[in-house]
């Protein structure tokens, strides 16, 4: 039995597929390795079927992360009932997830940052019309929470 993660943000160029990435890589060197199914979308349809930012794969490439073969789309419907948990990036992306989501499927939407340790903003800001350092930052948020995603992911296994 799988545990399945969306990462969701407005366009998924830039923080979805940055935190689908580096989550990935996470589950690779962990104990839950094919256990867990990740993917990334946007609540908007701009860039569907375009690469992650060229600025998101560069600076991911530096951490370690690659996110090359990754390619944008839309939220549908149906993911609400497929996955266990659907992370927006923002407090506008939750919005829009939950006038998506079915009524019953609400529970499945939380915010990323919920998983990240104590003091941390509470949302992954926008670095599209930003300069670089957005993108380190977007990096250091979404490494913080994954790690805690990682964690939960496995009580959420283990409790299956």
């Amino acid at each position: 039995m799988q545990f399945k993660v969306l990462f969701v943000c407005m366009g998924n160029i830039c923080r979805s597929p940055t935190a689908e990435g580096v989550f990935r890589h996470m589950v690779r060197q962990s104990d839950v390795a094919g256990k867990v199914r990740i993917d990334s979308a946007g609540t908007l349809d701009y860039h569907v079927g375009s690469p992650p930012d060229h600025r998101s794969q560069r600076h991911a490439r530096l951490r370690g992360y690659d996110l090359g073969a990754l390619r944008a789309r839309q939220v549908k419907p149906a993911d609400f009932a497929e996955f266990d948990l659907i992370l927006g990036m923002d407090w506008q992306n939750i919005v829009e997830l939950e006038a998506l989501c079915p009524k019953d499927q609400r529970h499945k939407v939380r915010r990323l940052m919920e998983f990240a340790p104590p003091g941390m903003a509470d949302e992954v800001p926008d670095p599209y019309a930003g300069g670089e350092q957005g993108f380190k930052m977007v990096l250091d948020q979404v490494e913080a929470a994954c790690k805690g995603l990682l964690l939960y992911t496995r009580e959420q296994l283990v409790a299956r």
